[in-house]
């Protein structure tokens, strides 16, 4: 039988609710042909069960080196020789070498550990907001992406894996933009390439300076691990970018995915401020209804093999849509609401199997920390476009808006009194 034309991927309408396609493609079936705004073509699951399967499932490796010609020839946009240097990361890496990689990171993001680090975060929180400006009129705006959302969770990360300030201070947020396909004809190609030699330039630098003042922070014991022989220096190299890009932007996503699902839902909002018990079900339950990863990176099958009844060739990559399988209507009652009431159960928000997020409880706790503090100190939190003006981002894999402008009422102090206008 011909094999059916891919279903695209791509346009500011699926960016903003990709929610109804998938919809349509769990009902027709577990795995679908889909193609990329880079032509890259893949085979896309999409329901809870066969999601979590595919997740688990031993055929499907992540090394690049399984893809075939077609996939290499559209999907290898980063250029030599940075591709080598910097995509040997935990992500593109299958046991052993995963194993022993992210052994050398799961004591920083404990969950004991990073509890622990609460009090610190909320400090960090704090401070955002008493920077924010108090409101003249009912309709100033504010970004809260540019003042919040964009900035806490890279402090909350410096934090935790031990990024002095002042190496902090000169990272620059557009080069997690590195991680966006710009094919090598694209207009703003040149532009790409030199925020990826920036970034691979600032990444020298923080080994250079853990070496020189060795501690025992993350990044020093990576830096440490590497002169003892575990690491190679492309791999170190990787998993610094990794953490310096995955740990930080889909958790500034996040936090606009869960915004703009309370704003939808304002009787849900009032509720969470009034219950601040409520929280960590909450950001469960968001998570859950719209979660930063909306689809995982590549898999590849060594050789040939069936794949939910159908035929996948080796070397084809196999994503995973956890937005998709996150509303699958057979694991989760009524999946396009917002209940927090929800018995919880097991959402894939975070993956599952050996590449679940190492980072899942610091998320988890960032997200606590950001949506309780803007729900405690800005009353009236409110949108200040139009829902349908929104600009979401235009990620191949994850969901988030470019901006959020939103108004507020004077800001309250942690303490519940006033803050004073300037």
């Amino acid at each position: 039988m011909p094999t059916p034309d891919p279903i695209p991927l791509s346009g500011p309408a699926y960016k903003r609710d990709p929610y109804p396609l998938y919809a349509r493609l769990r009902e027709a079936g577990p795995i679908h042909r889909v193609v990329f705004p880079s032509g890259v073509t893949a085979w896309l699951v999409t329901g809870y069960a066969a999601a979590q399967r595919t997740l688990a499932d031993p055929r499907l490796g992540k090394n690049h080196a399984l893809g075939n010609d077609r996939w290499r020839a559209r999907a290898s946009i980063m250029p030599e020789p940075q591709h080598s240097r910097l995509q040997v990361h935990l992500l593109h890496q299958d046991p052993p070498k995963h194993t022993g990689m992210r052994r050398l990171i799961t004591d920083t993001f404990a969950p004991r550990r990073v509890e622990a680090l609460r009090p610190r975060f909320q400090e960090l929180a704090d401070a955002l907001v008493d920077a924010l400006p108090a409101p003249t009129g009912p309709h100033d705006a504010v970004d809260l992406v540019e003042t919040f959302a964009a900035r806490f969770p890279f402090q909350v990360l410096a934090e935790t894996i031990g990024l002095p300030p002042h190496l902090a201070a000169r990272f620059r947020r557009e080069w997690g933009g590195v991680v966006a396909p710009v094919g090598p004809t694209d207009p703003g190609r040149p532009a790409y390439e030199a925020l990826l030699r920036g970034l691979e330039d600032y990444i020298a630098e923080v080994v250079a300076d853990r070496r020189a003042a060795p501690d025992d922070g993350l990044l020093g014991r990576l830096v440490a691990a590497r002169d003892a022989g575990e690491l190679t220096a492309e791999e170190l190299d990787s998993m610094i970018f990794q953490l310096l890009v995955a740990g930080q932007e889909p958790v500034t996503n996040q936090i606009t995915t869960a915004l703009v699902a309370l704003f939808r839902h304002p009787e849900a909002l009032e509720r969470l401020r009034a219950e601040p018990s409520l929280m960590p079900a909450a950001v469960e339950e968001l998570l859950r209804l719209d979660g930063a990863f909306e689809l995982t990176t590549w898999r590849f099958l060594a050789e040939d093999a069936e794949l939910h009844g159908t035929r996948v060739p080796a070397g084809d990559s196999v994503i995973v849509s956890l937005c998709a399988a996150n509303r699958d209507p057979q694991r989760f009652p009524d999946p396009d609401t917002l209940d927090l009431d929800r018995a919880q159960g097991s959402h894939l928000a975070f993956g599952h199997g050996i590449h679940f997020c190492p980072g899942a409880a610091l998320a988890r706790i960032e997200l606590q920390v950001a949506l309780g503090t803007l729900l405690a100190r800005l009353p009236g939190l409110r949108l200040a476009v139009p829902d349908g003006e929104l600009r979401w981002i235009p990620a191949v894999l994850g969901r988030g808006t470019a901006a959020l402008p939103v108004a507020y009422d004077a800001p309250r102090c942690p303490y519940g009194r006033e803050v004073a206008a300037p």
